[in-house]
């Protein structure tokens, strides 16, 4: 009969969290979004479905928006990875998230981490989304408190104000 280890095994890892080195040792099996929550201590990414299908996981993988909850934190050895909280300066906060404060987009502020991490992706790719590519960027997105409205019009404020760089957190 084979004999199991107790411990489970660990795998060292190294990610770019908001532009900072951050090595870890997980096991294979953590979750990106479980990795940047209790191993980073950062919790804006919010852990609902742990399936994909609600958004409020969303960070930035390489500039990408991806649901953390699917990807594997092994899978993100040496890159870098982008979270609401690496979106503000200090008590400033950048032009998106400046146009959910002024567009009352935030409600219950569930959902907002990954609404704005999506958008922020669109734009980075994107400086002057149209309206369909805006409503792309967020479809994935839910949000319980039927903020949609208010998302899509800070979305669409910042893409006719002409500003520089709109990124999660640049302003």
């Amino acid at each position: 009969m084979a004999t199991t280890d107790a411990q489970p095994r660990h795998t060292p890892l190294s990610l770019w969290v908001n532009g900072e080195y951050r090595p870890l040792s997980v096991q294979p099996r953590r979750t990106l979004l479980d990795a940047l929550r209790n191993d980073c201590g950062l919790t804006g990414a919010k852990k609902v479905c742990e399936m994909g299908n609600c958004g409020a996981c969303t960070v930035l993988l390489d500039g990408a928006a991806v649901y953390s909850c699917l990807v594997l934190a092994v899978e993100c050895e040496q890159r870098s990875v982008t979270t609401i909280e690496g979106g503000a300066a200090g008590n400033t906060v950048g032009a998106l998230q400046q146009a959910f404060i002024e567009h009352d987009a935030l409600q219950c502020g569930y959902c907002t981490p990954g609404q704005i991490m999506s958008l922020a992706a669109l734009f980075e790719r994107e400086p002057a989304p149209t309206e369909a590519s805006i409503t792309e960027a967020v479809a994935g997105n839910l949000c319980r408190c039927g903020a949609y409205r208010h998302i899509l019009e800070a979305a669409r404020s910042l893409a006719a104000s002409g500003t520089e760089r709109r990124g999660a957190g640049d302003g």
